[in-house]
């Protein structure tokens, strides 16, 4: 399928799974899309399942690889080099501890990832908006990016970098018509307490015992209408939680 002009190309990280994959298949109605991820059967799965439905190029990287993510949006082609939306969605927690038993290599994961992953991704495709002084960045932070609680330390103050550094990038960019969003969902059923808890089911069911999460849909349907909002519209900050939840560490259960 050539390249439809008309539609505008959109990059996402994290595409494979949960949020990333939801919004990559939402987006598959109206552009033109980059899907972004670590592996590469997934990515060539979906790529594979929307490709008669829209143009899709999949870039097989790890966020926390610089060099890799630098050369694979430089080798793009100049038509697919002009990206209108950026969703920086890859992220993760890992581990669920108090701060002196902590894991250091969890702790690493989570700063390469959701703090330094957003910035390369970031680095890499920005300049291409600020030539054309046009397009739209939305910034997947999270509830924890806003609230502190018991055990978050680490995997909280990397999403109060992305909100940090989301409310820089509006700054920074205001002059060039760009406009940037932090999404900051709470309690969303995806692979995320999985990961967390190191594929310990029960503990991951826990999470979401008693009361009903967010889905990813849910938070797609949220940045679909972000994008679709008037060019002189910006919601610069959303957070978005299922209705049983009133804090990160407030949260109505059923027995």
């Amino acid at each position: 399928m050539g390249l439809n002009n008309n539609k505008k190309i959109a990059l996402i990280t994290g595409a494979t799974s949960g949020i990333g994959e939801a919004t990559t298949i939402l987006l598959s109605n109206y552009c033109s899309l980059i899907i972004c991820g670590r592996r590469k059967d997934k990515l060539e799965k979906l790529e594979k399942s929307l490709s008669k439905k829209t143009n899709i190029l999949s870039l097989c990287f790890d966020v926390r690889d610089k060099k890799v993510i630098k050369d694979k949006i430089q080798g793009l082609t100049n038509d697919w080099k002009c990206i209108d939306i950026l969703v920086n969605n890859a992220g993760n927690a890992h581990g669920f501890d108090l701060i002196h038993e902590g894991n250091l290599e969890d702790w690493d994961a989570m700063i390469d990832i959701n703090v330094k992953g957003l910035l390369y991704v970031t680095k890499s495709v920005v300049p291409l908006m600020v030539k054309r002084k046009s397009g739209i960045i939305i910034n997947i932070g999270s509830i924890a990016g806003k609230e502190v609680y018991t055990k978050g330390n680490v995997y909280c103050a990397s999403k109060f970098a992305v909100d940090a550094i989301s409310k820089g990038m509006r700054l920074d960019l205001n002059n060039f018509n760009i406009k940037v969003t932090s999404i900051n969902p709470g309690l969303v059923e995806t692979e995320f307490s999985m990961v967390r808890f190191k594929n310990n089911i029960d503990k991951a069911r826990n999470v979401y015992k008693g009361m009903q999460p967010l889905k990813a849909n849910d938070v797609a349907e949220i940045i679909d209408f972000i994008i679709k909002r008037p060019d002189n519209i910006c919601i610069s900050d959303i957070s978005i939680l299922p209705k049983s939840q009133a804090s990160s560490t407030v949260v109505k259960r059923s027995d």
